[in-house]
């Protein structure tokens, strides 16, 4: 069982720039598979990057370019480093973590998810 608790959510305006984190407590972290996945009122739930146990990145098209995901595990966490931000980036982001079979940005084939931050981006 693995415990996902994401922070760094704020207002920011548009072109700033924010960090998410997640830790992640409970078993072995290194071995986890970690996405990064928001969700905008009234909207699905959409990917944004995920990492792979051997660091292996992926990203949506939406924000390649302008945000990096990254791990360090000697302190079970990874980050999302968000720059450039626009008003369509704000949304709930959520942190997973699978051990299985990965696809980067199959939210249902993710086995735990974090509460959720909010990032809201000002016009």
């Amino acid at each position: 069982q693995v415990q996902l608790v994401e922070s760094g959510g704020e207002l920011v305006q548009t072109g700033g720039s924010l960090r998410l984190s997640c830790t992640a407590r409970g078993r072995s972290f290194s071995s986890y598979n970690m996405g990064w996945f928001r969700q905008a009122p009234g909207k699905e739930r959409e990917f944004v990057a995920a990492i792979g146990w051997s660091s292996t990145t992926f990203y949506a098209d939406s924000v390649r370019g302008r945000f990096t995901i990254s791990r360090d595990n000697a302190k079970n966490t990874v980050y999302l480093q968000m720059n450039s931000l626009k008003p369509e980036d704000t949304a709930v982001y959520y942190c997973s973590a699978t051990e299985r079979r990965w696809f980067p940005s199959d939210g249902p084939k993710y086995d735990y998810w974090g509460q959720g931050t909010q990032v809201t981006v000002s016009s």
